[in-house]
């Protein structure tokens, strides 16, 4: 993972996709074989995932990496 300047930021869903499938920061973290964690860094947008890790975060949840990864700030629900 590396770090990301403010204006460099990848917006996510992760913290969505977990909570519409009940899943916890451990059990994703468990599954994808990283520190739990590094699930909340991620979800705060305090690290970027390597390509490798946004693919496997993707097929975990069977969606396009672009559902759950952007450059741009997700549309909020509702707009």
């Amino acid at each position: 993972m590396k770090s990301t300047p403010a204006n460099d930021v990848v917006h996510n869903r992760i913290a969505m996709l977990r909570a519409e499938r009940g899943i916890s920061r451990r059990q994703l973290a468990d599954a994808l074989g990283v520190h739990y964690q590094t699930i909340g860094y991620l979800e705060r947008g305090e690290y970027s995932p390597s390509l490798e890790l946004a693919l496997r975060i993707a097929a975990h949840f069977e969606v396009p990496v672009e559902v759950i990864f952007s450059l741009e700030p997700f549309p909020r629900l509702g707009s």
